[in-house]
């Protein structure tokens, strides 16, 4: 019973070292050749999205909008917080000559303190809708950029383009294959257009 189980499995063994063989090798068989076990970059190129959104005109003028907006805003809390500054300040000076009531002092610091949670809480606001509208800006950009690519994917005849970006996971391209500087001649050549 053991040699016969030595012997099949010393068979089956042959049997796919034999079939891997021929899968693998590249023989013909019937006159057709077997399927390449490498890839080739055929259909393949990539671009390099850092480059790409930081030279791309339409980065450069929302990011000048976001830019106007941000010291709009700091403007208007450092405005904020100067006027705060400057009653808690004669609040305390107040206090301190003995010129409010012990009533008339809680009040004032329940009113101070209150202008203080309103100031933070702007300042919360603002930097959360900045973020918001700094991410909104970078998914138009992209979504500009995978339109484009779509819309013209004769001209490039790629099955894929590859975003590379620093952190991302492509971690190395082909020179050869790297389209980066096509796509960012294009993208603004047609947003310079449509800007017009």
């Amino acid at each position: 019973m053991k040699k016969i189980n030595i012997v099949l499995f010393a068979i089956l063994f042959l049997a796919v070292a034999f079939l891997y063989y021929m899968h693998f090798s590249g023989h013909k068989k019937n006159g057709k050749k077997a399927l390449p076990t490498e890839i080739t970059a055929n259909g393949i190129a990539f671009v390099n999205i850092d480059t790409v959104i930081y030279k791309f005109d339409m980065f450069y003028d929302r990011r000048q909008d976001l830019m106007a907006k941000q010291k709009k805003a700091e403007a208007e809390l450092n405005a904020k917080g100067t006027q705060y500054q400057k009653d808690a300040n004669d609040y305390q000076d107040k206090v301190n000559k003995g010129l409010m009531t012990r009533a008339d002092a809680a009040e004032r610091e329940k009113a101070l303190y209150q202008e203080q949670q309103e100031l933070v809480s702007l300042r919360d606001n603002l930097q959360s809708g900045l973020v918001e509208e700094e991410q909104v800006m970078n998914r138009q950009i992209i979504e500009y950029i995978t339109s484009y690519l779509e819309a013209n994917k004769s001209e490039y005849n790629y099955q894929y383009i590859i975003g590379k970006s620093f952190g991302s996971v492509v971690l190395y391209g082909d020179p050869g294959l790297d389209i980066t500087r096509k796509v960012l001649d294009a993208i603004n050549k047609k947003y310079q257009a449509e800007k017009k």
